[in-house]
């Protein structure tokens, strides 16, 4: 759940803010010198929402609209394109979405969820509170990135431009243009949808102020794609990759954090017999170990003598056998099978000295190689639970036991190690998991602003398709107007259904 003390610092700041502001609204001496000050400044307060509004880029946006205009006549008709095809395939994908949500609720199979290309973000429950601050700095850039061109766009239609602003809701931050509507309303459908397609749409009234994103959305989540893609590339005079996974962070508490377990600046290199050149190595070996049965390792027979403290093997409740009842650090029951006969006996061993330098095997058969007699020896753990030796050279190996999951959240990896003392680990994390909020947030509200709903993009796209398009097949335009209220009634349920049902999976479950 989202932490309390974090909405508490967020009720006591918008509170001191709204109170402040009421005290010197409410001042004699100090409310005209205050609210000229706002009004310099471009700001505006409300209850949990402050506005800042400038005019300082409007010569900026003036400029770039006067910049190759023909190639800026097939950008922004690119995008139109764009806009029509995003807003049917918004529809599909919502359709799809909400009856994948639908088989969730009625069944407890996790890869149904996991397929959903849309899902509810919900701070802290399934969005960690540790990366609020690059959701939120992806939302902005977003915002921002998608305005600039919306600007331009309207300034080749011949719309003009009152300003360009920033503001939080919340904690929510955003932008927005503001474009003088009755220059809007004049020009013709098409130049409306290719405006629409850029950006935002407009209200019923004076001055437009809605913050929105469909083409530049969508041509920013593919320079972020690009970019991740290219990442190594960029970071190559840097950091290196290809020799293992950089550990950044380690849990405190976990397995892995332990004297002989891993910390930050180790480069994990196998796991097990696994290869690991890096993160994508160390998942898929992670999950290949999970999902195989416990390797065994090649030891003399002569280590299984009764000098080695065999225990009396005894049955836990899952059914597996232990035998070393003392819950010792060190030792760990092993099975195995007698040489010469086939009874199967157990020992409870110093792992660490069992295994070091051991080469894994599945039976004896693997270890017939080995100079003199040497048996097949298997950690008898309990279902689910593994044996696993992490290499992380030149130290000697962390050895785990317990459910490979785990491991995996309690480390964090990268492929880049730096090649210089004073580089930090996390730069390239940071730049890797900001270009994955960037591609995510900003193809999500491609999708979601493309969708013919009211008060969104979707709603002024369809509006001016369909004068574009029905203007001379359907001569009323009160019937048009209906036509359009109807689907965007029907795009607006659909939203909300999958927003709804959504929140509640998210939440609830």
């Amino acid at each position: 759940m989202i932490p309390v003390s974090l909405l508490v610092c967020v009720l006591a700041g918008w509170c001191a803010v709204y109170l402040a502001d009421t005290l010197l609204r409410s001042s004699p001496t100090h409310r005209i010198g205050y609210e000229s000050w706002l009004a310099r400044r471009g700001l505006m307060l409300s209850p949990f929402h402050v506005r800042w509004q400038t005019t300082i880029f409007n010569r900026l946006f003036a400029y770039c609209a006067r910049i190759h205009p023909r190639a800026l006549y097939l950008w922004f008709s690119s995008g139109l394109v764009f806009g029509v095809v995003a807003m049917l395939a918004s529809v599909v994908l919502l359709v799809k979405t909400l009856q994948q949500t639908l088989a969730q609720m009625t069944t407890d199979n996790p890869h149904i969820g996991a397929q959903q290309a849309l899902q509810v973000v919900v701070p802290g429950v399934n969005l960690p509170t540790s990366h609020l601050a690059y959701f939120f700095l992806a939302l902005l850039l977003s915002g921002v990135i998608h305005e600039l061109g919306h600007a331009v766009a309207a300034l080749r239609e011949q719309v003009r431009v009152n300003g360009f602003g920033m503001f939080v809701f919340v904690v929510y931050p955003g932008a927005f243009v503001d474009l003088f509507t009755t220059h809007l309303n004049i020009v013709s459908p098409a130049q409306q949808l290719r405006i629409f397609c850029a950006g935002e749409g407009p209200r019923r009234h004076f001055h437009q102020i809605i913050p929105a994103c469909v083409w530049h959305n969508f041509v920013l989540c593919v320079a972020a794609l690009a970019f991740l893609f290219l990442l190594p590339l960029f970071l190559f005079p840097l950091y290196s990759s290809g020799a293992g996974a950089l550990v950044t962070e380690v849990a405190q508490g976990s397995a892995a954090d332990w004297p002989r377990g891993l910390s930050a600046g180790d480069i994990v290199t196998a796991l097990e017999e696994c290869p690991v050149a890096g993160v994508e190595d160390w998942n898929s070996c992670l999950s290949h170990l999970s999902h195989t049965p416990q390797t065994g390792y090649c030891v003399p027979a002569a280590s299984l003598q009764p000098s080695w403290a065999h225990g009396r093997a005894f049955k836990r409740l899952d059914g597996t056998m232990d035998c070393c009842s003392n819950n010792s650090l060190t030792d760990l029951c092993f099975s195995y099978v007698k040489p010469h006969t086939a009874d199967r006996e157990y020992a409870c061993m110093p792992v660490r000295k069992m295994v070091t330098g051991s080469r894994v095997c599945r039976g004896d058969h693997d270890c017939n190689a080995d100079a003199g007699l040497a048996v097949c020896v298997t950690p008898s753990l309990q279902n689910q639970t593994r044996f696993i030796r992490v290499a992380h050279p030149p130290g000697t190996h962390m050895l785990f036991v317990g459910y490979p999951p785990h491991l995996q959240h309690a480390v964090s990896l990268t492929n880049f190690v730096p090649r210089f003392g004073f580089l930090h680990l996390d730069l390239p994390v940071f730049l890797e998991t900001f270009c994955k909020y960037v591609f995510s947030l900003s193809g999500a509200l491609a999708v979601v602003n493309s969708v013919p709903c009211f008060a969104l993009d979707g709603q002024w796209m369809l509006n001016a398709l369909l004068e574009a398009t029905l203007a001379g097949v359907v001569a009323d335009r009160q019937k048009r107007e209906l036509m359009g209220f109807f689907l965007l009634l029907a795009g607006s349920s659909l939203l909300a259904a999958n927003v709804a049902l959504g929140l509640w999976m998210v939440t609830a479950r």
